[in-house]
């Protein structure tokens, strides 16, 4: 269902959230099809998808980076990004959160909310995304849509609105009943179009009972809607629709769809639903920048003065595209943005609507859209571009803090150049990615997410015609913090040889910041009082002090988890200055956390492991020996389920020794949760 679309109010910019393999790529793969995009189902088990285009995606399964496709349904504009599932990538998703106006998060009807459906829902939470769900796979034995509705109410928190019920169960799912305007849609095998009827005859009470449970939960949620119920008992299907719209624009309730993606089961009620309810670029606040240290809002109105924001880069062999979020006015070809950040120039040589990997050149794109860019040489993922005449710089994506490390190095002498510019690429299209060389040792670290998304970025190189690599193995990325801190720590930096001399005194409390170990941050106040120390030397000590944080004194790691308060201090009416005191500030916090006591930290990540039953106390004796803390188990139909915390350095190769001891029965899935004291000595180096 193909036709123009030429005004904003019919654009919806949405993402596919998801775990990995709860079928966000299928489903996207019906909706190109639904939409007349494609003219061939593509299934993630043939490698014949369109958005899981790299050669590593097909060859994993697994979508590895987000990608973003174009199509239109019923006269809308969807732009669509299939988002990564896996832990490892969660930073694409992140970024690809933060230029979207709303998603659909896919569960699976077996699962119900898996580890990484949470993460990703939590992120969704901060970025104030509208979502509705799409509950999948309805099709699979073990299916059950109110269960896993259950597990999305009690795990994730929102107001879940059901909107359909499921006609069949398992290998006999073979439609829903649409509760809103009370009607069934069937599919018949092979067919993606659904044949409208009335409700079955076996199934009237229960639907009738559903829409009644429906109108209640809505009426709860919205005044109008409760003035209607309380007059007429009812809800029409208007009033149902829009202030289902409302509920999910605003947040206060997740409408909830069912289907099965891989039958093409419910992906045109699902279409529906996206356009009915999810918002368009007009329906979103506008967009926040600062210019000279004020803020600035920008709508998405094509009048306005241009403001985008690049959230991908693909600086591929054929050449460098900029993905770009434009949020108010109009770039044509041909055109010169501004980026603020760095204060250069770039000239739009091409404007493309994006199709994974196929593109369809456009003449000019206005506020609302999502589009990629050939000619932009050096922005970066975060990057502003913006109307040279009205300056404006868009809060960027936050790049997930990296958490494990590999040293790389080219096997030959001759192509450390080559290898130095593919790292730089890599880091270009990633910001995840970090590149840095080891101060004591002079090798080239990579560092990443995790030990997939590490593996990742080399194979990128090798297939990529890079030269060959030696790989080390994983590191993860210590820490050391404060246990027992110091109170009236008093450091003098007193420098007098010849000229200008520096003089300042300051005296430091160092404590945990938490009250229990493994808290993470730093927080730093003044308690100076009588102006002994000058506020403008207060901020000098507080960026020393961030200073000293970069290694620690236990064996060079960076600090954290600590408070540290500025007490007193003096100064010297010529040899006082910022610098001085931004030095007593790196060197006092340096020479104080000698006399704290300190302990060492390391990254640890949540485990769940699903196995057969028989394979359980192999796999609990492997993850004690992992150092593994089991906190939530269960079984269902023969299948067990462990939560456990594990250190992250313990992970490393967990993959293959879980299916061997499983017969490659065994599954687990990771997310980092932050840090835990090491329980035992790490290798340090």
């Amino acid at each position: 269902m193909r036709t123009h679309v030429n005004t904003l109010a019919a654009v919806r910019n949405l993402g596919i959230l998801a775990h990995v393999d709860a079928g966000k790529t299928t489903v996207t793969e019906r909706i190109l099809y639904a939409t007349g995009t494609t003219h061939k189902r593509g299934e993630v088990h043939d490698g014949t998808t369109v958005t899981d285009f790299d050669p590593q995606e097909r060859d994993r399964g697994i979508t590895i980076f987000a990608a973003a496709v174009s199509c239109v349904w019923d006269g809308h504009r969807i732009n669509l990004i299939d988002t990564p599932g896996h832990v490892d990538f969660a930073d694409e998703v992140e970024r690809s959160l933060r230029v979207l106006d709303g998603a659909v998060a896919v569960f699976d009807a077996v699962a119900g909310v898996e580890p990484q459906s949470e993460s990703v829902w939590r992120q969704a939470d901060r970025h104030g995304v509208p979502r509705i769900a799409f509950v999948n796979k309805l099709d699979r034995a073990g299916a059950d849509l109110d269960r896993a509705v259950d597990s999305i109410r009690e795990r994730l928190h929102p107001a879940p609105l059901v909107v359909q019920m499921p006609i069949g169960a398992e290998e006999g799912f073979t439609g829903v009943v649409d509760l809103v305007r009370m009607r069934s849609l069937v599919w018949a095998d092979g067919e993606g179009t659904a044949m409208e009827g009335p409700v079955p005859e076996a199934l009237t009470d229960e639907a009738a009972r559903r829409r009644r449970a429906l109108e209640e939960a809505v009426a709860e949620l919205h005044p109008a809607a409760l003035e209607e119920f309380c007059d007429r008992e009812t809800l029409s299907a208007a009033t149902l629709t829009a202030t289902l719209r409302d509920l999910t624009r605003s947040g206060d309730g997740v409408v909830v769809l069912c289907g099965s993606a891989y039958r093409n089961r419910g992906i045109e009620p699902l279409l529906d639903a996206v356009v009915a309810y999810l918002p368009s670029p007009l329906d979103v606040p506008a967009v926040r920048g600062v210019h000279d240290g004020a803020e600035q809002r920008r709508a998405a109105d094509p009048q306005a003065p241009f403001a985008g924001l690049v959230f991908k880069v693909n600086a591929g062999a054929t050449g460098r595209l900029t993905y770009v979020r434009v949020y108010s006015g109009t770039i044509e070809k041909g055109d010169t943005m501004w980026d603020p950040g760095t204060g250069r120039t770039e000239r739009i040589a091409r404007i493309l609507r994006v199709m994974a990997d196929r593109h369809v050149q456009l003449e000019r794109a206005v506020g609302g859209d999502i589009v990629a860019l050939a000619g932009v040489k050096s922005a970066r993922t975060g990057s502003t571009l913006c109307d040279r005449g009205a300056p404006l710089l868009l809060e960027p994506p936050v790049a997930a803090e990296p958490v494990v490390s590999v040293a790389v190095e080219a096997r030959r002498a001759t192509d450390t150049g080559r290898l130095g510019t593919a790292l730089t690429r890599l880091a270009e299209e990633d910001p995840s990615l970090v590149v840095r060389t080891d101060a004591e040792t002079g090798q080239t670290v990579l560092s990443g997410m995790g030990e997939l998304h590490l593996e990742v970025a080399v194979e990128k190189i090798r297939r990529e015609g890079g030269p060959e690599i030696a790989v080390g193995r994983p590191r993860v990325a210590y820490r050391e913090t404060v246990v027992d801190g110091v109170r009236g720590f008093v450091f003098r930096h007193v420098k007098q040889d010849g000229g200008a001399g520096q003089f300042a005194h300051v005296v430091l409390d160092v404590e945990p910041l938490g009250a229990e170990p493994g808290a993470t941050g730093f927080a730093f106040a003044s308690a100076v009082v009588g102006g002994r120390v000058p506020q403008e030397y207060v901020r000098a000590v507080e960026a020393g002090c961030r200073d000293a944080l970069a290694d620690g004194p236990l064996a060079g790691h960076p600090v954290t988890g600590l408070r540290v308060t500025l007490t007193d201090g003096s100064t010297h009416v010529k040899d006082s200055s910022d610098t001085a005191f931004r030095t007593a500030g790196r060197l006092g916090l340096r020479a104080a956390l000698r006399a704290c006591t300190l302990a060492q930290l390391e990254p640890v990540a949540e485990v769940t492991v699903t196995v057969p039953e028989d394979a359980l106390g192999t796999v609990l004796g492997d993850l004690a020996a992992r150092r593994g803390r089991v906190t939530a188990s269960g079984t269902r139909g023969g299948v067990a389920t462990l939560t456990a915390m594990v250190p992250l350095a313990e992970l490393f190769g967990y993959a293959t020794r879980l299916r061997g001891r499983t017969q490659g029965r065994g599954t687990f899935t990771s997310r980092p949760v932050g840090y835990a004291p090491a329980s035992r000595p790490a290798v340090v180096g």
